[in-house]
């Protein structure tokens, strides 16, 4: 099997695509933004703000230290796999519907386990409800999200495929 950091570059190309369309997302985001205040929808700068600045801290973290818990982590597990599903087009699909899945039940228990609620609530403590409030992710999810993917990797599903499908 190809290392790790072969099969991420392999896949270069998704990365870039997947970088375009989160800054359209972004652009909208702000768009919305500007729209709100020029039409007064928004009376406060200080929620969007706070939006934007836990987005910074969460992307940061999640980029270095806690996202090299998130893929180590599963990367630790890889070789203990009971098989391995090839790279083929319904791997993608079947990837892309197990991520889906297993983000529903984590999510899920993020709402009804306190120990996860309390990391998950700041999600939802914004007195606001617009493109900015989906920013608004908690800075510690990286070191226990993971653990709710492990069964996938275990299962036999690609690492590198299912992060991309968590992108």
């Amino acid at each position: 099997m190809p290392s790790l950091e072969n099969r991420f570059e392999t896949l270069a190309g998704t990365f870039a695509a997947l970088d375009l369309i989160a800054l359209a997302l972004l652009l909208l985001t702000l768009a919305e933004t500007v729209w709100d205040f020029s039409t007064r929808r928004r009376k406060s700068w200080r929620e969007t703000a706070a939006n934007f600045a836990i987005a910074l801290g969460n992307a940061l973290l999640e980029r270095t230290a806690f996202g090299l818990v998130f893929i180590a982590g599963l990367a630790l597990a890889e070789p203990f796999a009971l098989w391995r599903l090839p790279q083929t087009w319904w791997s993608w699909a079947l990837t892309l519907l197990a991520v889906d899945f297993t983000y529903y039940w984590m999510h899920r228990a993020e709402h009804e386990v306190r120990l996860l609620w309390a990391y998950h609530s700041v999600h939802h403590s914004s007195t606001e409800f617009n493109l900015t409030t989906a920013l608004r992710l908690a800075w510690v999810e990286g070191l226990v999200e993971w653990l709710f993917f492990l069964p996938m990797i275990l299962l036999g599903f690609d690492l590198v495929q299912t992060l991309v499908a968590l992108l």
